[in-house]
């Protein structure tokens, strides 16, 4: 069974900071009179400290971070689980009146029908304003609110597009007016963690990750670990990320803001940073940057089914012939993605290959995509593409025994094994931005060190 990450705290536990203070109350008067003594020593020695210690630093500035988001807290010590940011600011009071849910098949006329408002309201409603042409495109399950006078004109609507977004319109003595009221969440500091015992999914979902935040972490230190075959029992993680409240109430989580991955002995830390010029990335504690120019496995597959080989008994043809790539088992129509940014050299069926998409990377990198069902929409010779972009789907054109994805990795025209070939790293942080890297990643390293000694000493 693993242990939990962090400890919950139990009605017998204490504090992590102040202390316990035990009444006078019900002393002796000797006692008491002690007591006062103290109390006006302490008092004395506060005074002295606020006439002669230096001020404290100003608490409302801003502290460094390592992305436009709040800070995360400071590393005092692992608990609470999340740690508040500023406090929401004062909402604007909601529409009183009846509340409709919409129906299938519903629209604003016929919701405008049923409550006793003419066409005419409708009419204006929908020409009041830019937003308000969102009221064309209702769907099933949203939430309105209509205020009615005894004239049976409207007096208000409300439409709540998104728990921080909704579009309300009111009646004045100069008529219907219109606006969009945003929410601005309240942005926390979550940790979480684990050990894995079987797969990072598994492992992630124990210690309360949502799906997308698993992915994301995958995503992140995927350049140098690969998930499917590289994770064993044993390995564990440690995940700063966001995550926002409104009204008190949890609504979604946000970006990961720091990531800590030991796997087979060896620890791997992520630092998400947003330099000057507003663009954002993963780095580790050193500038360099977390992507690779190129990823490891351009597809998400059940297996490997044919690794790469100078002599391999060909399934169809059944005579010995080099495979100079990595076969990948997924099912028809998984999205094949660009393993690094390139050009498209070939896009087209190839012999034996079926429909393949050829890709090169620039100095001397190219990459090949074999066996296609279809290609990406769009896709076409001579066209740029980014890393990760979908650029076709797994099928078993050509010569397949089965649904795959056939992919190889050439450096000047030599097939490397794309499983153990080294990638290069991309481009490190500027120089110049070096000082802000390390003064905006310093809190977060903090709480890294803090969070993975306390989940070490848990897991012996």
């Amino acid at each position: 069974m693993l242990p939990e990450f962090m400890r919950k705290k139990s009605a017998n536990d204490r504090p992590v900071h102040g202390r316990d203070v035990k009444s006078a109350c019900g002393r002796p008067p000797g006692a008491v009179a002690g007591v006062w003594r103290w109390g006006l020593a302490a008092l004395g020695l506060a005074l002295a400290a606020l006439l002669f210690l230096p001020p404290a630093p100003d608490a409302a500035a801003p502290h460094p971070v390592a992305s436009p988001t709040p800070a995360p807290a400071t590393a005092t010590a692992p608990s609470p689980r999340t740690t508040a940011a500023s406090a929401p600011a004062p909402r604007e009071a909601d529409v009183a009146g009846r509340e409709i849910t919409v129906r299938r098949g519903d629209s604003l006329a016929l919701i405008f029908r049923r409550a006793g408002l003419s066409a005419q309201q409708v009419h204006e409603v929908m020409h009041l304003a830019p937003a308000t042409r969102r009221l064309r495109d209702l769907r099933p399950g949203d939430r309105l609110t209509l205020a009615v006078d005894a004239q049976n004109r409207l007096r208000a609507l409300e439409y709540r597009r998104s728990p921080t977004r909704r579009l309300v319109v009111r009646r004045g003595d100069d008529g219907l007016s219109a606006r969009v009221i945003d929410r601005e969440p309240q942005v926390r500091t979550a940790y979480a963690g684990a050990v894995i015992e079987d797969s990072l999914f598994v492992a992630g979902q124990r210690a309360g990750l949502p799906d997308s935040l698993i992915m994301e972490l995958a995503h992140i230190f995927g350049w140098d670990i690969d998930f499917a075959l590289d994770i064993r029992p044993g390995d564990r993680f440690t995940v700063l990320y966001e995550r926002r409240y409104l009204d008190g109430r949890a609504l979604d989580d946000g970006e990961i803001l720091a990531a800590e991955f030991v796997n087979r002995g060896r620890t791997y830390r992520a630092l998400r940073y947003t330099d000057p010029r507003g663009r954002t990335d993963y780095y580790t504690p050193d500038g360099h940057s977390m992507r690779k120019a190129f990823i490891r496995t351009p597809v998400a597959f059940t297996r490997i089914s044919s690794r790469f080989s100078l002599h391999r008994r060909h399934p169809i043809l059944h005579r010995s012939r080099r495979h100079v790539g990595v076969d990948y088992a997924a099912p028809v129509g998984t999205p094949v993605r660009a393993a690094g940014d390139g050009r498209v050299v070939f896009v087209g069926r190839k012999g034996g290959y079926g429909r393949t998409v050829i890709l090169d990377h620039g100095r001397g990198y190219t990459t090949l995509y074999a066996h296609l069902s279809r290609y990406a929409r769009g896709l076409r010779r001579g066209g740029r593409v980014r890393q990760s972009r979908v650029i076709g789907y797994v099928g078993r054109s050509g010569l397949a025994t089965g649904p795959h994805l056939h992919y190889e990795f050439r450096i000047h025209g030599v097939h490397r094994d794309p499983l153990r070939v080294h990638l290069p790293d991309a481009q490190p942080i500027a120089a110049r931005y070096r000082p802000a890297f390390r003064r905006a990643v310093r809190p977060l390293l903090a709480q890294l060190d803090v969070l993975s000694r306390h989940q070490l000493a848990l897991s012996d």
